[in-house]
């Protein structure tokens, strides 16, 4: 519940001020799919390109953010809608300073990525749905995770026994089933062109 003592404090500086000197509109990027979609991967791969040319992000990266911000988390249901709060409004005060914000999270629920869409409103919003089927996925297991969950060593795993609840309408779909990591980055490249996120 929110005190009403606490009381927003408007600076000079605003983010069109921040984006005005950054030369590039602020948003948010929001990676969500299975785990083993290949999120990280091409989400690292994109700043990487956007880095080379001079536009100022942020990477956050859902297994890293549980080292710190969430560390205090598990995996329940309840925990991951916090986890993905917390997120959120740790994205929409870099969106605030003028970042592009690369979020790579499962994040298997609608309501929490529309939450999230709901802080910083639809311009500044791109869900990225990676739409890799599940048995790809299982094939990389690059952390041994499905392997795990299958053997019922961890619980609530998404796509095992936690459901995951597909985006109907991302602006951004990708398959790293069929496309290499290259070509996912060139769509994303060109959707921010047409939207005026970078020149």
């Amino acid at each position: 519940m929110k005190d009403e003592n606490v009381i927003w404090h408007q600076h000079a500086i605003s983010k069109q001020d921040r984006a005005q000197q950054k030369k590039h509109k602020p948003c948010i990027l929001w990676f969500t799919g299975l785990s083993g979609s290949g999120k990280s991967t091409v989400a690292g791969a994109l700043e990487y390109v956007l880095n080379e040319q001079g536009v100022h992000t942020y990477l956050l990266d859902g297994d890293n953010v549980r080292h710190g911000l969430c560390k205090d988390l598990s995996f329940t249901d309840e925990d991951r809608q916090e986890n993905i709060r917390r997120v959120g409004e740790v994205a929409k005060l870099m969106v605030d300073a003028g970042l592009v914000v690369l979020s790579a999270f499962i994040s298997p629920f609608s309501a929490e990525r529309q939450l999230v869409r709901e802080l910083v409103g639809d311009s500044e919003f791109i869900e990225v749905f990676l739409d890799t089927p599940i048995d790809v996925c299982e094939t990389r297991d690059p952390k041994g995770l499905y392997q795990k969950a299958r053997a019922g060593e961890i619980k609530n795993f998404t796509g095992i026994d936690s459901d995951y609840e597909k985006p109907t309408s991302a602006e951004i779909t990708l398959n790293t089933s069929e496309n290499s990591i290259q070509q996912s980055v060139e769509q994303l490249i060109t959707h921010l062109k047409a939207n005026g996120v970078i020149s």
